[in-house]
């Protein structure tokens, strides 16, 4: 102890030298954390950006916590500091506009906690504790190892849980198992109080509901109780091709309306997405399909240019591998997809899943993964997605792209409707992501400025048509508009910050509060 408090004097220290630190370094001082309060460059560099690489925000010190206590510790100096010091959680930096953030605070780096990390699983009970900054890909060997897994997920598992249950964590799964935050049994969290408390269901409920989708604004996520399901062994991937936009959603509304039913009679997992760049439908989200026999959109007849990639798995054991190719004839049978069209593969549980980070690491290895990501995800109601299409898929997008554009539907009453998150008000909606790189590469279509134009206009184009739209993973640069993105929603989420995080110290990157220097001053 008497080491990290000679440590933690050092870098108090520094920051009063290097940074100009306006809050009194005693507050600091009287921590004890037993982790590490860094104010080394290289923490600190990290700590300033994020995935999207658009926004740049430099903390006063970046901690890196061995425990929940000193997560609490951190947070209750800070609630307690005359000076309105802010404090941002960090899991595995994947925001894109800087939600993680801050300049006049401390970044709590979750995914670097010591030898905290071990989840631990229950058989019996099925579920799985992990402490909030884990990564998804480590909780699924965790619970592998015990032929179990988490029964919701995310496309891309080097994420952390606290991250993706702060949001709601979505994926192909969603249509029969709900978002991630729908599969959480128990939480514990730091408020922005410092009060380390234990919620769910039964326990401090309000909190629990709170904080599930709550963007960062009523505490930070230090475990979360997952629930768990057997583990299938294999999967057998399925692609196939539409060139008629109503019959792609009505086949994608068909298939997920199927939630329920016994796992032989659906698939277990339903997304798409959209084809408007010839050369996007051989790239890495497409990397599926042969390279000897590419598709090439020009041999099909595609309306209005543009084709659509519906995307299922089925899961399944040895013991039932006889059974799994009528199970998914049955089903492609009832489908209206281009004959021609239809692309298989098989592969084992881990790999399917982990699928995006294999494509990152070939992205990372040509030097086109640390660029910057101007992501938009958007959840689109059923009712006008065939406009949406005609207006962005077909016109705004035009022909080219640099990224995949995902789209699948949801049902709306797989997501618990008490918790933070809001969603369009109609039983079925659509995911519509986004997810393009801005690329220097001297073409104005892969322009960082151009993509985020494009995305501002799209917004444009659906507030002039009536589409009533909600984003996912949402940024608002004015109170009005977070206002307006959480609706009838907006009173009990003020209500909710007041009372878990009345200074308004969480988070301050996301920019819906803005932290104050007194206990009672207003928003």
């Amino acid at each position: 102890m008497a080491t990290n408090k000679l440590l933690l004097t050092f870098a108090i220290c520094r920051l009063i030298v290097t940074v100009g630190l306006t809050v009194d370094p005693t507050e600091l001082l009287r921590l004890g954390v037993d982790g590490q309060l860094s104010v080394d460059p290289s923490d600190v560099e990290r700590a300033s950006v994020d995935f999207g690489l658009m926004n740049r925000a430099k903390p006063l010190a970046v901690l890196h916590p061995a425990s929940a206590q000193d997560v609490a510790r951190l947070v209750r100096a800070a609630y307690g500091s005359a000076q309105g010091l802010t404090v941002s959680a960090r899991g595995h930096g994947h925001s894109i506009n800087g939600q993680a953030q801050t300049a006049n605070g401390v970044v709590i780096e979750m995914n670097r906690i010591g030898s905290g990390k071990t989840a631990r699983v229950c058989e019996k009970e099925m579920y799985v504790d992990v402490w909030g900054g884990e990564l998804w890909i480590d909780v699924l060997r965790s619970t592998l190892e015990h032929g179990l897994a988490p029964k919701s997920w995310t496309d891309y598992l080097h994420l952390t849980v606290g991250g993706t249950l702060s949001n709601a964590g979505i994926s192909g799964q969603t249509f029969n198992h709900g978002p991630q935050i729908s599969n959480v049994h128990e939480l514990d969290v730091v408020t922005g109080k410092g009060e380390l408390m234990t919620c769910s269901e039964e326990k401090n409920t309000e909190l629990f509901r709170a904080v599930l989708g709550g963007l960062g604004q009523f505490g930070i996520i230090t475990r979360a109780r997952i629930a768990l399901e057997p583990s299938p062994q294999r999967v057998r991937w399925i692609r196939v091709l539409y060139s008629n936009f109503s019959a792609f959603t009505k086949d994608q509304e068909f298939l997920i309306s199927l939630h329920g039913s016994h796992s032989s009679q659906r698939f277990d997992y339903v997304e798409g997405f959209v084809i408007v760049d010839e050369g996007l439908v051989n790239n890495w989200r497409s990397s599926f399909f042969s390279p000897s026999n590419p598709v090439k959109i020009s041999s099909i007849k595609a309306d209005g240019g543009v084709l659509y990639c519906l995307e299922m798995t089925k899961n399944y054991h040895q013991s039932n591998a006889e059974t799994i190719d009528q199970e998914i004839e049955t089903l492609l049978r009832k489908l209206d997809f281009i004959p021609s069209s239809v692309f298989t593969t098989d592969l084992p549980y881990v790999d399917f899943l982990d699928r995006v980070h294999k494509a990152e690491l070939k992205l990372r290895s040509k030097g086109l993964w640390e660029v910057p990501h101007p992501w938009f995800n958007l959840f689109v109601p059923k009712s006008r997605i065939s406009d949406f299409d005609k207006g962005v898929f077909k016109s705004i997008l035009g022909n080219k792209t640099s990224g995949p554009i995902l789209i699948y539907p949801m049902n709306k009453n797989k997501w618990d409707q008490r918790s933070s998150v809001v969603t369009p008000d109609e039983e079925v909606f659509y995911l519509v992501a986004l997810l393009r790189s801005a690329l220097d590469t001297g073409e104005e279509t892969q322009a960082l400025e151009y993509l985020k134009h494009q995305n501002r206009q799209i917004l444009r184009f659906c507030d002039e048509a009536g589409i009533k739209t909600k984003q996912y993973l949402p940024h608002y640069t004015t109170q009005q508009e977070w206002v307006d993105h959480f609706g009838d929603k907006w009173d009990q989420f003020y209500k909710r910050k007041m009372e878990f995080d009345p200074r308004r110290i969480l988070a301050t990157g996301q920019r819906i509060f803005t932290a104050s220097t007194s206990p009672l001053a207003s928003w």
